[in-house]
This record gives C-alpha cells, structure tokens and sequence, in this order.
C-alpha cells in the first residue's frame, strides 16, 4: 500500500466519576490502545496524526478539515450511557467525504440499539433468541408470556456495559426487579431475550468489498465457579480481579464439527451483511436447544487490542497485528458498491443570531 496520511480519531471525554484500577476497559488502556496502533502504523509507512474528540465538535471538524487525511481511522467509541454519538461522528466524517475504516453511521446506530438491530435480523430470516422483546416499563412484564430463563440488559449498551450476575431471570418477578433496575441506571428501555444454553462463539469478520470469516473462536464458561452465570458480562470482559474474568476463557480456533462451523459462519456473514457492516466486526453466537446458530449481537468497529478478539482470529488466520491494521485501512479505500460519495460538508458555519429589535 502507497504511504498515506491517517488520522486516528478516538474519543477523549473522560467522566467524573473515578475508574476502577482493574477496569482494562479505562481511559489508560484506551490512550495506551491508541498509542500502539499509531505505532503499528507508523512502522508500516504511514504518516498519523492523532484527533481526540471530548466535546467541541466544531473544533474538531475545523482540525479534521485542516489536516486533510488521506483516511479515517475510526476508533471512536462512547463512553456514556445511552450516547449515541459514535453514530453521529461516523455520519459527520462521511459528509466531509473522507474514507473510514469500519461500518459507516447507519450500521453504527443500528447495531447500538439492540432490539431494532434483532428485529432486522429476525425479518431477514436471521435466527435470534427467542422471546426478543424491548421493555420501557416494569408494567410491560405483564404483557407477555416468557420462556425462562430469560437474560435482560439495556437496550442501547455494548462491551458487556450493564451484563451482571443477576442478568440471568427465573421468574416474573426477578424480570421486573432487573427491567426497574435497568431503566432506572441506564435511562433507556431494558432488552429481554429468551437464554440460550448452548456454546458460544465469537465471528470475527474481514474485508470491505470481498468480506470473509476468520478462524472462530469458542468462549469457554467451564471454569466458572457454582453461582455465576455463564455469559460474557462486563465483568467477565474487563474487570480483572474478579472470578468471571480469571475463569472465562476464549478457545481460538475454536474445535467444532465443519459442518457446524460453516453454519456458524454463514450466519455471522449473514447479520453482518444485514445490518451494513463493512471492514471488520464481530458477531456474537449461541446454540439452541437444536444447535442451531441464533445471532446475539452483530459488533461493528469492534476493539482492536492486539492478542484479543478480532486480532486474535486473525493472528490464528495468519495474519500479523500490522497487516490487519492494514487491511482494515485498504478496505476502507475500496469504493463501494451503489453507494454514492457526495461531501456535504466543506465548513462548519457559525450558527445565525436572532435579530434585535
């Protein structure tokens, strides 16, 4: 690949309330995370720039236009709960009319609110859970008929954000403690969905115009002390002093039937595709009661650490951290397909002031 300007954008708001030491999914790991991509690409030829973005928007746009980068290295994520605006960063880098690496805005927002994105996937022929509904009220409960157990989260939320021990419900009752529990934390509609017992897998997905299936990886709950349940809860994925994190593993490649890790496979391209998602992502899979593949969420933009998740499947594909940085940057410069590339923005006008009389 031809050097390039990159521009690394991630976000840089930074809340009030203190972060856990053990948390890796603070504001260190993220600044620590960013320096080394930029280090990884720098060594691949690349001139980076990095543009952290906390509140001024404006000011942003004005830094983003006066650098002109050759592409976007998307690694914005939010950081509040319930904001939605890594879709709208996304939307405003594409008005600009710079190329992005990842999912464009609309995949974005999609993929954030879980039940739409279950919902699409569902009319698409797409299995999900069971038993997939969104509650905006602890009355809502009363209105349906449930299949326990049933696994309840916010409805707006990623990385495991709000995925407790006591996610896992056996009762009505249990169901509206946790949907009170949800609206009243997070101030957003709970998601409610029927859990599935079978084994687990991450999909990691490749590529912009030519998208492909890496090596699956299987999450491993064996290890799991008696009382906790096996799902990958925030705990589970960030917080390193406690038993979730030190006893879930993640078998990659994953060791399953071919047969079954075509279907896997199918499925994940197939809600990936579904929902708009470009360059690389995740897609998060149980088994049924029948093994059948159901879809849990579709990750667009997923995190990048070297030796987890998506870097890991590749690293079992054959492919070093560097040049999966790479190729994501190179999918990012594909023109895509019945899309059209239009800048809408070429300045950020002030806003007018109301005249006086």
């Amino acid at each position: 690949m031809k050097h390039l300007h990159i521009a690394i954008v991630y976000n840089a708001y930074v809340e009030s309330q203190p972060e856990a030491e053990e948390d890796r999914a603070g504001t260190d790991e993220l600044r620590a995370q960013i320096r080394h991509i930029a280090r990884s690409l720098r060594r691949l030829g690349h001139d980076v720039t990095v543009l952290p973005l906390a509140h001024d928007l404006f000011a942003f746009q004005r830094k983003l236009r006066r650098i002109n980068p050759d592409v976007v290295f998307n690694l914005y994520d939010d950081v509040v709960h319930g904001a939605l605006y890594d879709m709208r960063l996304a939307a405003l880098v594409q008005m600009m009319g710079f190329p992005m690496t990842g999912s464009g805005a609309l995949a974005l927002g999609l993929t954030r609110y879980k039940f739409m994105s279950a919902t699409l996937l569902a009319g698409a022929g797409i299995p999900v859970p069971p038993s997939t509904i969104i509650l905006e009220t602890v009355q809502a409960v009363n209105e349906h008929k449930w299949q326990f157990p049933i696994i309840v989260q916010p409805s707006q939320e990623h990385a495991g954000v709000g995925t407790e021990r006591n996610s896992i419900v056996h009762s009505k009752q249990a169901l509206r403690h946790k949907v009170r529990e949800i609206i009243r934390t997070y101030k957003q509609p709970a998601l409610a969905q029927h859990f599935l017992q079978g084994r687990e897998f991450n999909v990691a997905v490749l590529g912009g115009n030519r998208m492909r299936v890496l090596p699956l990886a299987e999450v491993d709950y064996s290890e799991l002390p008696n009382g906790i349940p096996p799902i990958m809860s925030y705990a589970a994925k960030w917080l390193e002093n406690t038993p979730e994190y030190q006893h879930t593993h993640v078998i990659c490649p994953a060791i399953v039937e071919p047969e079954l890790g075509e279907r896997i496979g199918s499925v994940a391209m197939q809600a990936f595709r579904a929902v708009g998602g470009r360059g690389y992502g995740r897609v998060d899979i149980r088994l049924d009661e029948l093994d059948v593949p159901c879809v849990l969420e579709v990750n667009c933009n997923p995190c990048l650490d070297e030796g987890m998740g998506l870097a890991r499947s590749a690293e079992a594909d054959g492919i070093p951290y560097p040049q999966l940085l790479q190729q994501i940057v190179r999918a990012a410069l594909e023109p895509q397909p019945f899309e059209m590339s239009i800048p809408m923005i070429t300045a950020m006008p002030r806003p007018a002031r109301a005249a006086v009389n």
